[in-house]
Order: structure tokens, then C-alpha cells, then sequence
């Protein structure tokens, strides 16, 4: 690599990597001699980059902790995801640090490439109802959804549903929306003139027709989130649960999210919270932590299932005096 400065930057980006490199390795990643690394290393140590380095036969170079920060080289997938994380920080219920997320996030949008604020646009507009952790999404098909439901595009996608041939699909993404362990799209099919509700990990081959229309409403008003749990109780029917919560409608609706389930008066004092889970094991978990006493109504294949959260977190406590 002749460019020095292209060259700086290359070194840089692979002693960010949480390893130690050998001169030699970086020599032959380069494609410069072992020489002319020494010599890029000092370069960046004027630079106030602390470029520690170890002797010996297993010896080499990495990115230590300074005293100073120096400027930070991030690719753009790096850049996104901190973006992301800085937005998300400026929101959450953390105490203290919504400012300096703000802060943070106003430096970083300035620096960033207008191809990588637009993508950071278009995701800052999914919908985050819990942390996903299900079956993995590709990050590109993600942001190719995001984009096209901030732009009213429609895309042409495959959608396979297990046991099931692949079909293709023409729509008009409305909001990306991610619900427990899954991310969802809802999105208005146009083959088959309706709304519908499919999960991104089963959606590939994401493609801009460049065809823009006017934004549609959800149907009744409905915002994403209570569009996604009636889809659910749709289509998940046979994984319904009920519990009774010991309180009445007006506050629970308070305390609960309407992404939690349907919640429907039982009497003055008490209520039933329907809900629609991908699994009895995620629904356990999740009705472990309700803020409010309730019974559970059905499923019974629950019981066990609680029983044993239950007694898992009494022996946490076991100990404790």
C-alpha cells in the first residue's frame, strides 16, 4: 500500500481489533515491510495513539488505553451500530447519561457520511419492543425495510414460511417492529390487498422497486405495536394465554404496555391479560416479572413452568440473610 495516509488508516482499523498483531502479520496485510510498520507505528504514536508493544518471539503490536482519546476510526457498520446505541441511550430511563448521549450523537451525526446518516435515519425508525434475541435477521435486510417504510416505497421480497414454498411478495412496508425474541415488518400486501405481518428472519431477497406511495393507516386508528399482538392472536391462536391481573383495568393499563398483550375487564377490581407468545417458555419468563399480582387462567402446561422459576429464584435467595 503506497499511500501513506490510506495506510495509517488501515493500520489503525486492524490494532483496534482486540488482538495483538506481529510485525510480520502486519507487513503481509499491508503489503509494506516490516520496516516500514516500525516506522508507521511511530508515525501514529506522534499522533497520540498508544501503540503498545510487546517483545519477544510471541511479541507485537495493539491499541492500549491512553490518557488521552484520540480521534477514533470506525467502519461504517461500527459507525450505524453506535449511532443506534446513542439514540437509544438518549430515550432509555438511565439516569443521568441522556444528555451526554445527546451530546455524543449530535458529534457523531455531523462527521457521518450522508449515506450512513440516512441508513441511521431510516433504523432509528423500527419499533424496539423488547431485545430480540430469536433466530438471527440480516442486518442489510433491516436496513433495506427500514428505508423503504420511512421512504413509502414498495419492495419486492421472498418469504418462506417453514414447510412451505417460497412465494414473492409486492408491499408497502409500514414499520419494523421487534417483539420479544423476533423482528417483525408489518407491512400492506399488495397481491393480496391487505395488511399483514411477516417475520423478518424468514424474509430474503429484499428488492427497491423505487415506486413511491402515499403513507397508509393501520386500520382503526391502531398503532404498530397493538397491530402486531392482534396479528399474533390471529395467527398464534393455539399458544393463547390468559392470567387474571389483581387490578383494576384503568391502572393496569398504566403499568402494562399494549405490546404485553389485550387486556379486557373482568370486574371493577380485576382484569384478564390476553397474550399471544412464540413459546409457553418465553411466556413464563415474561409473566415472572408483571408488575402486578395476577393467577394464571390457561394454558396449564404454564404451571410447571413457573413452578420452576419460582423456586429457582428462592434459591437465589437461599443464602441471603
Amino acid at each position: 500500500m503506497r499511500d501513506p495516509s490510506a495506510r495509517l488508516l488501515a493500520l489503525l482499523s486492524l490494532l483496534q481489533s482486540p488482538r495483538e498483531w506481529t510485525g510480520v502479520e502486519l507487513a503481509e496485510r499491508l503489503q509494506v515491510t516490516p520496516r516500514t510498520i516500525r516506522r508507521d507505528i511511530d508515525r501514529l504514536r506522534e499522533l497520540g495513539y498508544p501503540v503498545h508493544a510487546t517483545q519477544g518471539n510471541i511479541g507485537g503490536y495493539r491499541l492500549a488505553a491512553g490518557t488521552a482519546m484520540p480521534p477514533l476510526l470506525l467502519d461504517d457498520e461500527e459507525a450505524v451500530a453506535i449511532a443506534l446505541g446513542l439514540r437509544a441511550a438518549a430515550t432509555a430511563a438511565v439516569v443521568g447519561i441522556e444528555d451526554a448521549s445527546l451530546r455524543a450523537l449530535a458529534k457523531l451525526e455531523q462527521v457521518l457520511p450522508s449515506r450512513l446518516r440516512r441508513r441511521v435515519s431510516d433504523l432509528s425508525h423500527t419499533e424496539l419492543v423488547d431485545t430480540p434475541t430469536g433466530p438471527p435477521v440480516d442486518p442489510d435486510t433491516l436496513a433495506a425495510l427500514a428505508a423503504a417504510a420511512r421512504a413509502h416505497e414498495k419492495v419486492r421480497f421472498t418469504y418462506t414460511k417453514p414447510g412451505t414454498e417460497a412465494t414473492k411478495r409486492l408491499a408497502e412496508p409500514h414499520r419494523l417492529v421487534a417483539a420479544g425474541p423476533r423482528w417483525y415488518l408489518i407491512a400492506f400486501d399488495n397481491d393480496r390487498g391487505d395488511w399483514r405481518t411477516f417475520r423478518l428472519d424468514r424474509i430474503t431477497a429484499v428488492h427497491h422497486t423505487g415506486v413511491r406511495v402515499p403513507a397508509r393507516d393501520l386500520p382503526d386508528g391502531m398503532d404498530a405495536a397493538t397491530w402486531l399482538t392482534r396479528s399474533l392472536r390471529r395467527t398464534v391462536g393455539t399458544r393463547q394465554a390468559r392470567v387474571l391481573l389483581h387490578e383494576p383495568l384503568a391502572s393496569a393499563q398504566r403499568r402494562l404496555s399494549a405490546r404485553q398483550g389485550i387486556l379486557e375487564p373482568a370486574d371493577e377490581n380485576t382484569c384478564v391479560l390476553t397474550t399471544y407468545p412464540d413459546t409457553v417458555e418465553y411466556l413464563a419468563a415474561q409473566l415472572a416479572v408483571l408488575p402486578v399480582p395476577y393467577t394464571l387462567l390457561d394454558p396449564p402446561e404454564l404451571t410447571p413452568l413457573l413452578r420452576r422459576l419460582a423456586h429457582r429464584a428462592l434459591a437465589a435467595l437461599a443464602d441471603d440473610h
